[in-house]
C-alpha cells in the first residue's frame, strides 16, 4: 500500500525534506541540509546549483536509508521554494548557465530602478498591483550587461523551484509569485504578459509555464534514478514557498492570517475576489484553496534585524544567543517604559536614499542597557506586524494568527503576538521547521498538509495594557519619522 507522502522546502539557506504517513498525518523521518552561499560585499548573494543538486540527493538517500522497504510505498511528492531568485539554463537539458541569484541579491538593484522608470506609476499598479517592477525583470538587464553569452534562443530565466521541479520531472513549470517576482505576471488577468517581457527585450518563452493548480506531473526516468523512486511518481509543484506555508495553515481555522518569521517577516491571507484593497508593497496570486487571491505581504523588518540585535547585545555566537536570549525575556518581556525602535535595518534608508538602514532607536538614556535595546527591538518588529495589519483585525477579514518560522519558537514573540492581535487566536506550530513540507502536500492529503499547532496562551489583562501602551508609543514615533513614506503605509481597504 503507497501510505508514504515526502514534501520538500528548498529555502535560501536550508533545504528541508520530510516523510509523512498518509494515513496519519505522523511525521516518519526529516532531514535538513544547509545550503552554501557565496555573498560578497557589493551584494553578490548566489547559490551553486551543484550544491543544491547534491543537498537535494543526499536528503532523499537519508530518508531512503531510514525509510527502509517502506520506501516503496512512497505515492507523491511535493515541491516549495523561495521565490525571487532567478538563475539561465539551458532549456533542454536545464544546465545551469549562471549561479543561482538569489532573491537578496541587490546587485541589480539600480537596473531594476531603471525598469520601474520607463512606465508610469499606474501601470504597474494595474498590471502588479504593486508599486514597482518584479525585481527580476533588473535582474535580466543586469545579466544582459555582465554575461551577454548566456542570452540565447535555447535559454531560459527560472528560478529555484522550476530548476528543482525540471530535475525531476524533466518539465518546465513556474508559481504565479515566481512570475510576479521575475516581473512578468499580469495579475488582474492571472497570466504572464508578453508586454512585460518586451521592457527587457525578451520574448515569453524566455519563462517557464504557470503552474496549474495543484497539478502532477510524474517523475522523469533520470529525476527517478537521482531520487530511488519509480518513474513515474507524481510530483506536485512548484508551490511557492508562502503559498506551501499558508496551505499548511487553513486547516488550523477558515481565514487565518499566516506569519512566516523567517529571513523576511511575511504575513500571508486571502482576499475575496471582489475584495478592494491597496498596499504598495505585496505579491497578489490566484488563491492556493477556495476563491479568492492569495496576498503575500512583506515586511521591511525580519530575521536579519534579529539576528543583528542578537549579536550586538546577547552573544556573537548565535547557538549561545538563542540560548540566553529566553532567560532574559523571562524576567521582563518590555522595554522601559518610553524606549521604542524602528526595526527597518535591512532595507534603504527612507530619509536619506543614498544611505543604508533605515532603523532606529527612541527614548535612550545614560541608564539604558543592552537588555533594554534587545526588548524594544523585540517588540517593535511584532508592533510593525500589528501596524501593517491592523485593519485586517478590525475589519475581521482573518479569523486567527497563525506563527511559524524560526522566530516563532520565540515566547516572547508568542506573547506579544497574543496581545496586540486579542481576540483573534494566535497559535504556533509545534513543527515550525516543517509547515513549508507539509503544506506542498495539499494536492495529496488534507491531513498530511495541515499543520499541528498549539494555542498561545492570551496575555493577563495588565500585561495586554503594557503592550498597547509600548505600541501607541511606537505608533506615534514612526507616524513622526516615517509617516510620509510610501512603502511603510499598511493595507487600507
Amino acid at each position: 500500500m503507497k501510505n508514504v507522502l515526502v514534501g520538500v522546502d528548498v529555502g535560501s539557506t536550508m533545504l528541508k525534506v520530510a516523510a509523512f504517513d498518509a494515513t496519519t498525518g505522523r511525521t516518519l523521518c526529516a532531514r535538513a541540509k544547509r545550503l552554501r552561499l557565496q555573498v560578497g560585499r557589493d551584494g553578490t548573494r548566489e547559490q551553486s546549483t551543484a550544491s543544491l543538486d547534491r543537498a537535494l540527493a543526499s536528503a532523499f538517500g537519508e530518508l531512503r536509508g531510514e525509510l527502509g522497504r517502506r520506501w516503496s510505498a512512497v505515492a507523491g511528492i511535493g515541491l516549495a521554494a523561495q521565490g525571487g531568485s532567478g538563475i539561465i539554463v539551458d532549456r533542454c537539458t536545464g544546465k545551469a548557465l549562471t549561479p543561482m541569484i538569489l532573491w537578496n541579491d541587490t546587485r541589480a538593484l539600480r537596473h531594476a530602478s531603471k525598469i520601474g522608470a520607463k512606465r508610469p506609476a499606474d501601470f504597474w499598479r494595474e498590471l502588479t498591483w504593486r508599486d514597482e517592477p518584479g525585481h527580476g525583470l533588473g535582474k535580466i538587464l543586469w545579466l544582459k550587461a555582465t554575461r551577454p553569452g548566456v542570452f540565447k534562443p535555447g535559454n531560459m530565466y527560472v528560478g529555484a523551484g522550476e530548476y528543482c521541479y525540471f530535475r525531476m520531472t524533466g518539465l518546465w513549470r513556474q508559481d504565479a509569485c515566481n512570475a510576479l517576482q521575475i516581473g512578468c505576471y499580469n495579475v488582474p488577468q492571472r497570466r504572464l504578459d508578453r508586454r512585460l517581457l518586451d521592457l527587457v527585450g525578451m520574448p515569453l518563452s524566455f519563462v517557464a509555464p504557470l503552474r496549474e493548480g495543484h497539478e502532477t506531473n510524474g517523475l522523469s526516468r533520470e529525476g527517478a534514478r537521482r531520487l530511488g523512486l519509480p518513474a513515474g511518481t507524481p510530483v506536485a509543484g512548484p508551490y511557492m514557498d508562502h503559498e506551501a506555508g499558508y496551505l499548511s495553515a487553513v486547516g488550523i481555522s477558515n481565514r487565518p492570517l499566516q506569519c512566516s518569521l523567517g529571513t523576511a517577516w511575511v504575513g500571508n491571507f486571502i482576499m475575496p475576489e471582489r475584495a478592494h484593497w491597496t498596499s504598495p508593497f505585496q505579491f497578489v496570486v490566484p488563491a492556493v484553496v477556495g476563491k479568492g487571491r492569495l496576498v503575500i505581504q512583506p515586511l521591511l523588518t525580519g530575521n536579519v534585524t534579529w539576528d543583528w540585535a542578537l549579536a550586538q547585545f546577547v552573544d556573537r555566537d548565535h547557538g549561545k544567543a538563542l540560548a540566553k536570549v529566553e532567560r532574559l525575556f523571562s524576567k521582563e518581556l518590555l522595554p522601559p517604559d518610553g524606549l521604542t525602535a524602528l526595526p527597518w535595518f535591512n532595507v534603504a534608508n527612507p530619509l536619506r536614499a543614498t544611505a543604508v538602514g533605515g532603523g532606529g532607536f527612541f527614548g535612550m538614556s545614560p541608564t539604558t542597557g543592552n537588555e533594554d535595546m534587545l526588548r524594544a527591538l523585540a517588540a517593535s518588529m511584532v508592533y510593525e506586524m500589528a501596524r501593517v495589519f491592523e485593519n485586517l483585525k478590525r475589519r475581521m477579514k482573518v479569523d486567527s494568527v497563525v506563527l511559524g518560522g524560526g522566530a516563532s519558537k520565540g515566547r516572547f514573540f508568542r506573547a506579544l503576538f497574543a496581545a496586540l492581535f486579542d481576540p483573534l487566536p494566535v497559535f504556533y506550530l509545534e513543527e515550525e521547521d516543517l509547515s513549508g513540507v507539509r503544506g506542498v502536500l495539499y494536492g495529496f492529503s488534507r491531513e498530511v498538509c495541515r499543520a499541528r499547532s498549539k494555542r498561545v496562551p492570551r496575555p493577563s489583562k495588565a500585561l495586554r495594557g503594557r503592550i498597547m501602551d509600548g505600541y501607541n508609543l511606537y505608533l506615534a514615533v514612526f507616524d513622526r519619522m516615517y509617516g510620509d513614506v510610501v512603502a511603510g503605509e499598511k493595507i487600507s481597504f
